[in-house]
């Protein structure tokens, strides 16, 4: 590991490597045109001086033709030239990604704070041994993959990305070459819409290929060398999948494609078991071992390979024989080759048959329906369910209702396909648990959850299903401000009612609870969101623990600061102990699976640095409660605000127009990344309710206006300032690291916003003041953080992170000038009542094509 600074490392290795090699891909004419490579650079720096200038990117890209291209180049040549540009830096990014990526292992220091190996040392100087022991028996992490579309690249650029830093690392210039010429002629344009199907085998490669080693790694490590070889009854991490089991707001997740989910899941793990087991029968060739081993060989291979189910071991007697083999080599064997037999039993310990465990989850509007249309068909069928009518009944007296039910449904019941496919998803929970065991299935979300009735339902429909004790922990998302207030008076009514307490008790006192980010910071801005879920965390820790329930929070995190996401480790090792702390779940999408969990290294890093921030919290934590009344009060007081003043943002009447018609929101849904409809109802209306988190988060990214991360905050630490209260934010910036980490993220916000790219907007009649609010607390934001911070310039304590960013942005300034630009020729063309419609359409399609290169270069945002 070198001694360098990190930024020093940052520098020889991926800047500098970048550089080389980006000018080898320069030089390729995989377009058949050699002279695309030569003009980019000297587009960029037009790019540069014309902002430097405050030209606007029409002027920019005008002057560039001006001065480089021949005078005789039609407009269609010209527009060719624009889409081979946006193609070279789509590639540009990946190139930069594999560069990262092959330099992971050197710029992160693989020993270093946050990794196991710095939490035991610390432990043992601390003499926290036995603690951390204690505590490794109980604590989880898991983090679920989440399908939601923040990631443009297709499955074959990830391989080209896996196999780029693969060559990079070995500095092979020949593959490099080869592989950057690939690069160049594999499309990144997806045709047609990915079925979730599609979503979860893209996913899944990651399980295959990267969680499947860095977890077990890790695991080993666990147990070696803090447990010296003693059994451990704890998993310590859970992989969790989103992929065929979200429903909300997807019509295209159906039963059909859940089961397909799981059974590629369940194929998937044997399928590595297979591989493994045949690497050992090479090396335990011993009497007595060697027959079991093909024996195991062969049943995993009908398994997989034949679909042959005969034979076919349970999961504790293939774990029991993997034991038993290993015992042999250790009696008669002298224990030789038995850390890797260890090491397949411990992967079978983590991943079971079922490889991640499957959620299901559906908004509560659309439970509601249902269940409505279940409570009339069962009438009509002279099977009432209730003696009064349901939907007319309060939500006390629907609760009680609920309580006492014992009647059986089957899908085919009803006609009604919401209905149908919602039942038929709870069979498919049972179904899936005994294919791949009970962990393969065993949560239901209800995203939207206001009320404790939503929970009810949910739960109702599970017993209703044939299943009267289901295996399955009933989870209730609670994403809004106002659902968050609501949180704990919602758990109290559950936690009182017998039939739901007796659930619990059988699934051994744990209540599991997300709760949403993203959504949350689109309606109620950044500090009141992330405020308001810390707050719900700690009521509603306080009322589970009254009632002697272990709650578990599952955070919907996603990845980009904007959506509550920012440096995760830090976030959970801020949170103090009055936060039930005893796992650390969190969805993670798009570019922050590929980003931070695309690599082996990467992977486990991550890991680590996510288990220890749970450790750090509860073994190294002197603190004993993370904010005094005074810091709370504080808070309060910023978060209040900051949600008025983005409130008020929020029902400006130019902030629908604006980022309907000069944002890039309405092209999400032509680039075909994801396979849900990118708002919630099928109107043409533009309605703020069914904007979707990530369109909206990603337009003001496109926009380099990254106000979901900041709007708000400025003017809050403004009003502290002026009322003379300035010296209490600095004193609860000191003291609490929960606040220092959401400053950081909204930083990083601010450091990817840049507003000379939009700046022609504050000329413009309609949208100039709109714009111009913005800009103003842009400013005001940057000057009170540098203020409270202390800085000189943001993010100036993650020099390395910073420079990352800013390789990044400059890689795409032209392809956000080219943006622009298509975006200022719409709206001139839509002006003119004889505008060619072609020329709309080459446009229109320009801003889509633009739209991948900027999402996939914010993959740092994690």
């Amino acid at each position: 590991m070198s001694r360098k600074p990190k930024l020093e490392r940052f520098k020889e290795n991926v800047s500098a490597k970048y550089q080389i090699y980006n000018s080898i891909f320069m030089t390729l004419p995989f377009d058949g045109i050699s002279n695309t490579g030569v003009l980019l650079p000297l587009f960029s720096e037009i790019c540069e001086k014309g902002y430097a200038l405050d030209k606007n990117p029409s002027e920019i890209v005008k002057k560039f033709f001006e001065r480089y291209v021949e005078k005789d180049k039609t407009e269609a040549e010209k527009i060719d030239l624009l889409f081979r540009f946006i193609q070279y830096i789509e590639r540009q990014v990946v190139l930069f990604d594999a560069v990262e990526d092959a330099s992971f292992a050197i710029v992160n220091n693989m020993d270093g704070r946050g990794t196991l190996r710095n939490i035991k040392e610390e432990a043992e100087e601390k003499h926290k041994l036995e603690a951390l022991k204690t505590y490794l028996k109980r604590f989880k992490i898991r983090p679920v993959l989440t399908a939601h579309p923040t990631q443009f690249y297709p499955g074959q650029v990830l391989g080209i990305i896996t196999d780029l830093a693969e060559a990079i690392e070995k500095d092979d210039l020949l593959a490099i070459k080869k592989l950057l010429a690939q690069l160049g002629k594999t499309p990144f344009f997806k045709k047609e819409k990915p079925t979730p199907y599609d979503e979860a085998v893209s996913l899944i490669w990651y399980l295959e290929n990267v969680f499947y080693h860095s977890a077990s790694k890790i695991y080993n490590y666990i147990q070696q060398n803090i447990f010296k070889d003693e059994e451990i009854d704890n998993q310590v991490i859970d992989l969790g999948f989103w992929p065929g089991g979200d429903r909300d707001g997807n019509p295209f997740v159906t039963t059909e494609i859940t089961l397909k989910v799981a059974e590629r899941l369940r194929s998937t793990i044997l399928l590595n078991y297979y591989r493994d087991i045949r690497k050992l029968k090479r090396r335990l060739t011993f009497d007595g071992v060697e027959k079991r081993l093909a024996r195991l060989e062969r049943m995993l291979y009908d398994n997989v390979y034949l679909r042959k189910e005969e034979g076919m071991l349970s999961l504790t007697a293939f774990e029991e024989e993997l034991k038993a083999i290993k015992a042999v080599i250790v009696e008669k064997h002298q224990s030789l080759f038995s850390a890797e037999i260890e090491d397949l039993i411990n992967k079978v310990k983590l991943f079971g048959y079922h490889f991640a465990m499957l959620d299901i989850r559906q908004d509560s509007r659309v439970h509601a329906g249902v269940f409505e249309n279940i409570v009339d068909v069962m009438k009509s069928k002279g099977n009432s369910l209730f003696l009064e009518e349901y939907a007319k009944a309060t939500p006390e007296e629907k609760v009680e209702m609920l309580t006492n039910i014992s009647e059986v449904i089957q899908p085919e019941y009803f006609n009604e396909e919401i209905t149908h496919s919602t039942v038929s998803s709870i069979y498919a929970m049972k179904t899936i648990q005994e294919r791949n065991g009970e962990r393969g299935a065993n949560r239901y979300i209800i995203s939207n959850n206001q009320s404790a009735v939503h929970v009810m339902e949910a739960f109702t429909m599970l017993r209703l299903c044939n299943w009267q004790q289901p295996a399955v922990d009933v989870s209730p998302l609670f994403e809004t401000v106002p659902d968050l207030q609501a949180a704990q008076a919602v758990m109290r009514t559950l936690y009182e009612n017998e039939a739901y307490a007796a659930h619990l008790k059988r699934r051994g006192m744990k209540q599991y609870i997300m709760l949403g980010f993203s959504d949350g910071t689109k309606d109620g801005g950044y500090l009141m969101a992330n405020w308001s879920i810390f707050k719900a965390k700690e009521e509603l820790t306080a009322i589970s623990r009254e009632y002697g329930i272990k709650v578990i929070f599952f955070d919907g995190r996603g990845g980009p600061p904007a959506r509550g996401g920012g440096k995760t480790h830090q976030f959970y090792a801020s949170l103090g102990n009055t936060v039930e702390d005893e796992e650390i779940q969190l969805t993670v999408q798009g570019q922050t699976i590929s980003s931070n969990f695309g690599t082996l290294e990467s992977c486990q890093y991550n890991l680590e640095q996510l288990l220890s921030s749970g450790i750090s919290n509860e073994i190294f934590s002197s603190a004993k409660a993370e904010f005094s009344q005074e810091s709370k009060e504080t808070m309060e007081k910023l978060a209040t605000v900051s949600y008025d003043t983005y409130v008020a943002f929020k029902k400006h009447p130019m902030f629908l127009p604006y980022l309907e018609r000069m944002s890039t929101l309405k092209y999400y849904a032509k680039t075909n990344i994801g396979s849900r409809p990118s708002k919630r109802s099928k109107s043409k209306e533009f309605n703020f309710s069914d904007l979707r988190a990530i369109p909206f988060v990603g337009s003001w990214s496109q926009l380099k206006q990254n106000v979901p991360g900041f709007y708000g905050v400025g003017t809050a630490l403004e009003h502290m300032e002026k009322n003379g209260e300035f010296d209490q934010v600095v004193n609860l910036y000191k003291n609490s690291a929960f606040f220092r980490t959401l400053l950081e993220n909204s930083m990083m916000s601010l450091t990817k916003s840049f507003f000379k790219l939009t700046a022609y907007m504050k000329e413009n009649e309609e949208f100039g003041g709109f714009w111009t609010i913005i800009f103003e607390e842009y400013e005001r934001t940057k000057r009170m953080l540098l203020k409270l911070t202390g800085y000189q310039e943001l993010m100036e304590n993650q020099k390395a992170g910073k420079a990352s960013i800013h390789a990044r942005e400059k890689i795409v300034l032209p392809l956000l000038t080219i943006q622009q630009y298509a975006l200022r020729k719409i709206q001139e063309l839509q002006k003119d009542p004889n505008a060619n419609e072609e020329e709309l359409k080459t446009f229109e399609k320009m801003v889509t094509r633009s739209l991948f290169g900027n999402i996939n270069a914010s993959r740092n945002s994690a």
